[in-house]
């Protein structure tokens, strides 16, 4: 597989999420041994790009991740995250946010426990701490790469003026923000910020949470406990409208001898060359198919005929429930 390159790290330009391998979309409980074998397969594959966060689990996706890798950690580029207040010892998700200086640092030595390494190559904040000036996080996370557990760093779902605080305190190598063709709101403003301070730039959920796979029809209702099912874009009277964007695919699918997921993966990272996709999945199917992306191409004009049919297309409903759209777009404090 091609590489691409955040900061100074060089990675496979599709990544791996393994958010839901402790647990996906709040129904199930995948098999740990199946997960670890979709790990070893992707990098077996080519992937050499792997994301987590300590609030995945909480913990546990970490532990998941680290044991996965053991054998060729030293082949590999592991990002995780931290923000949140979760309890060290314990795993709880205690209330709100948590990025102060002292709590960054314990959170760095569990998670390089977890992951069974000695140093996170790419190290997030996952969500700006309202109350932690972001000149303080930049400084726990500089102390850290001066004692070599940290290498880069980067931010996630951030307000503008805090990005560029951020880098100015401390280089970023990537910003993490949801961008597909269901939102594509970080066109607006992150995009051309990340390409004027040289940032990369790693979609979430780049498949629009399955959306954008093909397999979501108008007749489709998600388990109790799926966050999909708090998402109004998703809603029955919002649903319908909104899969004219996944016929649009299909056509294109047909068109390019290709799977609806890799059409979305290949348009992301056809537009930019610093843009690195981690669709998350648990199945080594559909890892395999996403994988697959990295062969599909567009031509100039056929990019551009596929920017004006998606630009035509309106999406219905917010991308977020309110509760989690909260904590997106925050501006840190001044110091």
């Amino acid at each position: 597989m091609e590489t691409r390159k955040l900061g100074t790290l060089e990675v496979s330009s599709i990544g791996l999420g393994v958010q839901n391998m402790s647990r996906k979309y709040e129904t199930t409980v995948p098999y740990r041994p199946e997960m670890l074998s979709v790990i070893r397969e992707a990098f077996d594959n080519g992937v050499t790009f792997f994301d987590a966060a300590e609030a995945y689990g909480p913990h546990e996706v970490e532990r998941i991740l680290g044991e996965g890798i053991e054998p060729f950690r030293d082949q590999v580029v592991i990002a995780t995250k931290f923000g949140w207040n979760i309890d060290q010892e314990t795993g709880e998700r205690l209330p709100g946010l948590n990025s102060r200086p002292e709590h960054i640092k314990r959170v760095v030595e569990g998670m390089l426990r977890r992951l069974k390494t000695d140093r996170i190559d790419l190290l997030y904040q996952h969500r700006v701490d309202p109350d932690v000036p972001i000149e303080d996080v930049a400084g726990a996370v500089e102390e850290l790469m001066k004692e070599g557990k940290v290498l880069q760093w980067g931010l996630s779902e951030m307000g503008l003026n805090t990005l560029r605080r951020a880098h100015a305190a401390l280089p970023l190598s990537a910003v993490q923000n949801e961008y597909s063709m269901l939102w594509r709101g970080p066109e607006e403003e992150v995009i051309p910020t990340c390409e004027e301070l040289g940032i990369g730039f790693v979609p979430w959920s780049p498949l629009g949470v399955q959306f954008l796979t093909g397999w979501i029809d108008a007749q489709t209702r998600f388990a109790e406990g799926d966050f999909r099912r708090t998402e109004t874009r998703f809603a029955p009277d919002n649903l319908p409208h909104n899969l004219a964007l996944v016929e649009l695919i299909k056509i294109w699918a047909e068109r390019k001898n290709a799977a609806p997921a890799q059409i979305a993966l290949a348009w992301l990272m056809a537009k930019k060359p610093w843009i690195v996709p981690i669709p998350g999945t648990t199945s080594k199917d559909h890892m395999l198919q996403n994988i697959g992306a990295a062969g599909v191409r567009f031509t100039t004009s056929e990019l551009s005929e596929l920017n004006d049919a998606i630009a035509g297309i309106e999406i219905r409903g917010k991308r977020l429930p309110d509760v989690v759209q909260a904590y997106s777009g925050v501006e840190a404090p001044l110091p």
